[in-house]
């Protein structure tokens, strides 16, 4: 068995489409699908059932998907610890965040104690988030809600209250806090469905007995500011995420627990250098420093 029979593997699994992989790994698909049969000819079983032109794995397929993930997941690990024992100050810390907003003060700490060390941000939902670090793609995950899972460590780092954001004008801006049930006709501007704050706050409304009519539904929960401040709706920003300087005041929520834990995650397995461990030194300290 060769190491390019399980990436190709990968690849063909992950997509479900031989076009698709090909295109991905940059090989004709007749010398994809030759690999894969090769694959399939050493195991002795067929890891795929052809359906037209799609293939989907069957039982032997998914078994043998978390073996070679694993597989390749330790080689990688295994790469890069050399690689960090040869070259320690330099490198890219990869992370993924469900919500942005307090991360611009973490980076701005870290770059000053690791100014060579490049760091790659992807901003996901939920779903997305764990996938990557269940493969291992990711050294930290800055995630709403936290995540719990054989392979995942979670660390709480902060409970964020959630607050409603009202335009400055708003009938109700001249309060300090209002109840849920007092919102149920009003206008919301909100991220998608699939990220944490959305999905905690659509819950709690529904506890509430309304569900918000969203009348803007985005993936750049940064805008939902510039949109309250223009009046278009209202909004639920966690209070890691107040603008103090647009024109917009922010109310507490009575009667119902509406916060947002911050969890850091990362994956038990994962190599973890000087550098990344840096990193969540700086998070859960920088937490802290709000308390």
């Amino acid at each position: 068995m060769e190491l390019l029979q399980l990436r190709y593997f990968l690849a063909v699994a992950r997509s479900e489409h031989v076009t698709a992989a090909a295109q991905s790994l940059h090989v004709t698909q007749s010398s994809l699908s030759k690999t894969i049969q090769r694959l399939e000819d050493d195991l002795g079983v067929l890891l795929f059932d052809r359906v037209g032109r799609k293939l989907q794995l069957n039982e032997f397929g998914r078994r043998f998907l978390r073996r070679a993930e694993r597989a390749l997941f330790e080689l990688e690990q295994g790469k890069q610890e050399l690689s960090d024992l040869s070259d320690p100050d330099h490198g890219t810390l990869e992370l993924a965040v469900t919500s942005a907003s307090v991360l611009p003060d973490i980076l701005r700490k870290y770059r000053r104690k690791r100014p060579n060390i490049q760091f790659h941000v992807q901003m996901l939902t939920t779903q997305e988030m764990i996938m990557l670090l269940e493969r291992g793609e990711v050294d930290y995950c800055l995630s709403s809600p936290p995540v719990q899972g054989d392979d995942i460590e979670c660390q709480i780092v902060y409970i964020d209250p959630i607050l409603v954001a009202v335009p400055e004008g708003h009938r109700l801006a001249d309060r300090s806090s209002v109840s849920l049930s007092e919102l149920k006709d009003e206008w919301f501007v909100g991220v998608k469905i699939g990220y944490g704050t959305r999905d905690l706050m659509d819950n709690v409304c529904k506890s509430a007995g309304f569900v918000p009519h969203y009348v803007y539904e985005g993936d750049e929960p940064a805008r939902l500011i510039n949109l309250v401040e223009a009046e278009i709706g209202i909004a639920f920003i966690p209070s890691t995420a107040r603008n103090e300087r647009a024109q917009i005041r922010y109310l507490q929520i009575e009667g119902h627990e509406a916060v947002r834990k911050i969890a850091l995650l990362w994956h038990k397995s994962r190599y973890l250098s000087p550098a990344s461990l840096d990193f969540r030194e700086i998070v859960v300290e920088y937490f802290e420093d709000i308390l």
